[in-house]
């Protein structure tokens, strides 16, 4: 970590080919059980901040630690980080070809198995490097198998789909299901990988409102729990239940932040009163 923050964004710059200048010297910190609502209109660079603390977005400039590594550094091996990083999309993002089961289990079970057969390499070279020694290095212990790790996955994978009532839709495909319920999927899915950072893009847009309600629940639980989370959102009842922090970010900058409290209440810029005038 870098001061005791599990993010910390310093001089973040976002320019797309097209010379839009999309963010500009964003400075934020984030500590772990920390929930930040980020505000704007359309086109401020709210998203792109987003997208930018997990690197699905490439920084123009600018460092994003995350555990106290700077994954915005191209020799950082962004993916082993993303292990620990939730991404919830507002499209959802769920493979329609598989079955619910089967997207929860996808990431773990990949990420499980690609570590067991690294170790299986690794004893294998360390084994043929024996036949030279006269001191035997030890083997890596190896106390799992492939089929180990995908049993303890579909076990927590059955666990979360239980959590949020949903258990009887393991085996249909997402085509079939209303929009809650695949953001909810999304939401467990994400959950499965077990990360220290949860980011929701705009999670409850794309649905019909009498389905948003089910999923904001759902994020209120894991705010409850603790978990450390980012949400991009026009919920403005949800920011100001679960936030303990809200930005507002205006033509690629931190124009405002504070409490719910002090934003709704007492905004100080004259581009946050117009918006919350629109939204509120």
């Amino acid at each position: 970590m870098t001061d005791g923050y599990v993010i910390s964004v310093k001089g973040l710059e976002k320019v797309f080919e097209d010379g839009n200048a999309v963010l500009r010297g964003v400075d934020l910190d984030i500590k772990y059980g920390e929930k930040v609502v980020i505000l704007g209109a359309s086109g401020s660079g709210k998203s792109t901040l987003l997208r930018c603390l997990n690197c699905m977005e490439d920084p123009t400039g600018g460092s994003i630690y995350f555990d106290g590594d700077d994954i915005a550094d191209m020799r950082i091996d962004i993916n082993k980080h993303r292990e620990n990083i939730g991404m919830v999309f507002q499209q959802f993002n769920l493979f329609n070809n598989k079955t619910v089961l089967e997207n929860i289990m996808m990431a773990p079970v990949h990420l499980g198995v690609k570590k067991l057969r690294k170790k299986k390499i690794k004893n294998a070279l360390i084994t043929f490097t024996n036949v030279f020694k006269k001191e035997k290095a030890p083997l890596i212990p190896i106390e799992t198998t492939e089929a180990k790790i995908k049993a303890e996955v579909k076990e927590n994978a059955y666990s979360l789909l239980r959590r949020i009532g949903l258990e009887e839709k393991a085996d249909v495909y997402p085509s079939t299901l209303s929009g809650g319920q695949k953001q909810r999927i999304a939401i467990v899915r994400a959950l499965a990988m077990d990360p220290k950072v949860m980011l929701f893009d705009e999670p409850t847009s794309a649905l019909d409102p009498e389905m948003v309600g089910e999923v904001l629940d759902l994020m209120k639980q894991l705010a409850n729990e603790g978990m450390t989370m980012v949400i991009v959102t026009h919920e403005m009842g949800f920011a100001r239940e679960v936030a303990d922090r809200v930005l507002f970010v205006d033509e690629g900058v931190i124009a405002e932040e504070g409490t719910p409290e002090e934003l709704f209440t007492n905004p100080k810029n004259p581009r946050l009163k117009d918006f919350l005038s629109k939204v509120l």
